[in-house]
């Protein structure tokens, strides 16, 4: 499969594919997902690019793409895109890249500028042409939409969880809870899960005090 937008400028440069999973669980569990972008080097073998200049970014494995603060990959990726160095940005769908429109539209004026494109399973798109941008504005908005659609749909099962008492949270140290869902106070931890840290709260005090004497002795 080829398209009529790659050209000669674009395959003397670089083909970076972008892998991302959302979360921890989703590498350990999807890993047929994983194995689908992985594949995409095929599909940039295709479209005109040999080995040497294939390169994979997966950096952002576990990693969301509500926001690309800690997405050390994508950071990556747009630092070779404005030194020039990519013709073709290849994700199995672009909302891989970003899932918010606040880092969507930079990268697509970025590639733009760079006469970069951009391509999924379905095509290949020039962020630089009127009807590229239509088409991956389209899918960056209705990507966006779907993530606030799902965190709706999270947030009201939880508030629906706790008005019954059902939800249940996390405890912090000197709580437990039992079998039946009851939460007590660990704080004799004769028996409890916290016994170690029984055992090494009592001895705090102690070792503070000797400490304390030491740096009386040296002075």
């Amino acid at each position: 499969m080829t398209s009529d937008l790659i050209t000669p400028r674009h395959l003397c440069r670089k083909a970076v594919i972008y892998i991302r999973q959302s979360t921890p669980h989703q590498v350990l569990t999807n890993q047929e997902s994983r194995r689908l972008q992985y594949a995409l080097r095929q599909r940039a073998r295709d479209l005109g690019w040999n080995d040497a200049s294939i390169e994979i970014i997966d950096a952002d494995l576990g990693q969301s793409g509500a926001a690309a603060e800690h997405r050390r990959g994508f950071k990556d990726l747009i630092a070779r895109v404005t030194l020039g160095e990519v013709g073709l940005v290849l994700s199995y769908e672009v909302t891989r890249l970003a899932q918010n429109c606040s880092d969507w539209y930079p990268l697509l004026d970025l590639c733009g500028y760079r006469q970069c494109l951009i391509g999924d399973r379905d095509g290949v798109y020039d962020p630089g042409s009127a009807n590229g941008r239509l088409l991956l504005g389209l899918k960056g908005t209705i990507s966006e939409v779907e993530l606030h659609t799902l965190r709706g749909r999270l947030t009201a099962g939880l508030l629906s969880k706790a008005e019954r008492g059902d939800l249940a949270l996390a405890l912090p140290a000197g709580l437990a809870r039992g079998a039946q869902g009851a939460v007590t106070s660990t704080t004799r931890w004769k028996n409890g899960p916290y016994l170690g840290v029984s055992h090494a709260a009592r001895g705090f005090p102690v070792l503070v005090h000797l400490k304390g004497l030491a740096r009386v002795r040296l002075k």
